[in-house]
């Protein structure tokens, strides 16, 4: 290639590089006017180390064919590689077609301030373009507040962040002018088990907890920790002292008992970015809106919106209700399950160009923390979320009342009667939909777990290690189970090998009757017993394993998952078109 060639390559549209190649079926990079090249990283190179000619096509005749096609004429089969497996003869191709495996590559983003769940499809852009996108990807390291990797097949809790903070131009009229970036939007995703069901649970910035002390990694690599606050609002959990990501996290388990697998944040410039590349987002109105403050101007029913008009949408709260934060949240639910059903249309999955542009506005978007940096767990993430039927995500705000420490209400605070109960569903993995469960066999056959004989509890010989609950729990255990339960064949076994989420006990075929006794005295469920082996006690004699995981509550307090979630009045889902009032 020629400097004149190669300067106009470096201007090309990277959608424009990826050809349909109608022999393959699959997208092939394209350099300049030359035919569809493989997507195999790096130039050849001459013994030398200078770019080697490339090999010329062949003719009928044996001669050298060295003009590319035209645009839109047929693409050449591309010559096999040395020591590849010949190509079938035409005639047999043509009798039996073989079947094409699609090598499409999803990535998921949740932004837009909290906003907005994207999917990104890319063709089979090979890897120099997928390390691209992951160097467009910005990540913070908030230590033990995240998982280090990423499990596809356990539930998942995403924290995603939409920050006040302003960048770029044109954000002038939203936030607040100083702010350092406080979590202005959150949305809480969980992700079923089972991929049968989601929940995105709203947390109102406006309300009050207390922040617990965080470390925060510092810009010299030594870590500090920074005290928390007492009754101040959620959004001061990020920003505020020098908080980052990990501190949201850590509040959000604080207040709701949830732990934040990983999280994902955005800025102001996300929703704009975005929403253009995807080509607007439709939105419903029930009345029109001409709002002074935030410039949004919209008719009553169906529009389009994009970039600037996308941000103002759901950044403003004078056009909606009360014009308070609660309205707005509802209207930012709505805009982002119509997103949703957008990413989700065969407009968007079969558009080359419209995917690429994605992948490029998502991932320039977003900051996350190092569990999940890569282009790699991002599609997996993806692909996880897409098995998630729309009409099953569930949207919810954390329920609240007004403070009552506030003569003018100007702040809320958790509702006590309806709140645990919502984030005791989610913690458990309980659907706010009605979904057809995919492991409804192996959830009677926990349930039948539970069902026979049961030892006197005398006879209970058991193990107990701490695998995730609070320092001390294993202890206070075992004198609940001594001095009230008079299990006296149990010890202390000390930490467990590896922390879990929920609790569980393993017993070995002959100590069902033990593990019944035991799982109707501490309130475990079907799911929490494990039929495997025994171990050894300090005597020498056949043992249960309890392990405490993260779930656990306390001596004596149940662990038996509620059986379905509470009902909810103000909620939606997915699959559900709503028009802002």
């Amino acid at each position: 290639m020629d400097a004149q060639s190669r300067g106009r390559a470096e201007n090309i549209d990277p959608a424009d590089q990826w050809v349909l190649n109608p022999n393959t079926g699959e997208y092939e990079l394209r350099l300049g006017n030359s035919a569809p090249q493989s997507p195999v990283p790096g130039p050849r190179t001459s013994r030398r180390g200078r770019p080697a000619e490339p090999e010329a096509e062949r003719g009928p005749s044996g001669a050298a064919v060295r003009e590319a096609p035209e645009r839109g004429a047929e693409v050449p089969q591309p010559r096999r590689r040395r020591g590849a497996e010949p190509e079938p003869p035409p005639g047999r191709r043509n009798r039996r077609p073989v079947k094409k495996k699609s090598k499409t590559k999803k990535i998921v983003a949740w932004t837009g301030g909290g906003l907005a769940l994207v999917l990104v499809a890319t063709g089979s852009a090979g890897y120099l373009y997928l390390k691209h996108l992951e160097g467009n990807v910005s990540a913070t390291d908030v230590g033990s507040a995240a998982k280090q990797g990423f499990s596809k097949d356990d539930a998942f809790n995403i924290l995603i962040i939409g920050t006040d903070k302003r960048t770029g131009a044109g954000n002038e009229g939203y936030g607040d002018k100083n702010s350092v970036g406080h979590a202005d939007t959150n949305i809480l995703l969980h992700v079923a088990k089972d991929r049968t069901n989601a929940t995105a649970l709203s947390i109102p910035r406006d309300m009050i907890v207390d922040v617990p002390d965080c470390e925060t990694l510092q810009p010299d690599g030594s870590r500090k920790v920074i005290p928390g606050s007492s009754q101040v609002r959620f959004n001061t959990s990020l920003g505020q002292e020098g908080r980052d990501a990990g501190c949201t996290m850590r509040t959000v388990k604080a207040v709701t008992g949830i732990t934040p697998d990983h999280f994902m944040m955005v800025d102001f410039n996300a929703v704009k970015t975005l929403t253009s590349a995807v080509g607007g987002v439709k939105v419903c109105l029930k009345h029109p809106v001409n709002d002074k403050d935030s410039h949004l101007r919209l008719p009553a029913g169906e529009s389009k919106v994009e970039g600037e008009q996308a941000l103002a949408f759901v950044r403003t709260r004078h056009a909606w209700g009360n014009q308070g934060d609660l309205d707005r949240i509802k209207v930012q639910q709505q805009f982002m399950g119509s997103l949703m059903r957008d990413m989700s249309s065969s407009d968007t999955l079969t558009n080359p160009r419209k995917l690429l542009d994605l992948a490029e506005a998502a991932t320039k978007a977003l900051t996350v923390d190092k569990g999940i940096k890569s282009v790699g767990t991002l599609k997996d993430i993806a692909l996880e979320m897409k098995k998630v039927p729309p009409k099953n995500i569930t949207f919810l705000t954390v329920p609240v009342i007004d403070n009552p420490a506030e003569k003018v209400h100007a702040t809320v605070v958790v509702n006590q009667t309806a709140g645990p109960e919502i984030f005791d569903a989610i913690n458990n993995d309980v659907s706010f939909t009605d979904v057809k469960k995919k492991e409804k066999a192996a959830k009677d056959a926990q349930a039948a777990r539970l069902k026979g004989t049961r030892s006197a509890p005398s006879d209970v010989r058991v193990r107990i290690m701490n695998g995730g609950a609070v320092a001390g729990s294993a202890q206070e255990t075992l004198n609940w189970m001594q001095t009230e339960k008079s299990i006296l064949k149990s010890e202390n076994a000390g930490n467990a090998p590896a922390e879990l989420s929920r609790t569980t006990l393993e017993y070995a075929p002959d100590q069902a009757p033990q593990a019944r006794e035991l799982a109707a005295l501490m309130g475990l469920s079907g799911s929490a017993l494990k039929p495997g082996k025994s171990v050894e006690n300090a005597q020498g004699l056949p043992a249960m394993s309890l392990t405490l995981g993260k779930d656990f509550k306390g001596a004596g307090v149940s662990l038996t998952a509620p059986a379905k979630a509470p009902d909810v009045s103000e909620k939606s889902t997915a699959d559900k078109v709503e028009c802002a009032s």
